[in-house]
């Protein structure tokens, strides 16, 4: 089973604008990931379907197939790892979280249901289907 991970992301203000980050960084770098101090320890149960779910504005809104974890040591001799993703983002039911600092293990069993795969909630608006959520309707 898979072992998901949930992120912040910050300085976004909506999933258009991590759609136009990611972007820019696959046309950069050839690939799309996120540099994070920790490693994840339980790598093999990540990299066995998991993905990274991101909150975006308190909102767990969209995720992406974690592909690879890569570790490596910086300039300043800091040990950092890679996360590297499908570039696809998928969207997800909206669920409310809290801020956190880092990264979280998610399991599968809690991770928000994808859009595509509930009847109706991925034709409606991005906003729409927020405020929906907020209100606890969705």
């Amino acid at each position: 089973m898979a072992l998901h991970l949930l992120k912040l992301c910050v300085g976004v203000s909506d999933v258009s604008e991590l759609v136009d980050w990611q972007k820019r960084r696959l046309r950069e770098n050839k690939r799309v990931f996120h540099v994070t101090r920790m490693i994840p320890r339980r790598r093999d149960e990540v990299l066995d379907g998991g993905s990274l779910y991101w909150v975006i504005r308190a909102m767990i809104t969209v995720r992406q197939q974690i592909i690879d974890i890569e570790p490596f040591t910086d300039i300043d001799g800091i040990n950092r790892c890679r996360l590297v993703f499908d570039p696809e983002l998928v969207l997800v039911k909206p669920v409310p979280r809290r801020a956190f600092q880092g990264w979280r293990y998610l399991k599968d069993e809690d991770a928000p249901a994808d859009l595509s795969k509930l009847a109706g909630d991925a034709e409606l608006p991005a906003k729409m289907r927020l405020e929906l959520a907020e209100l606890g309707l969705l």
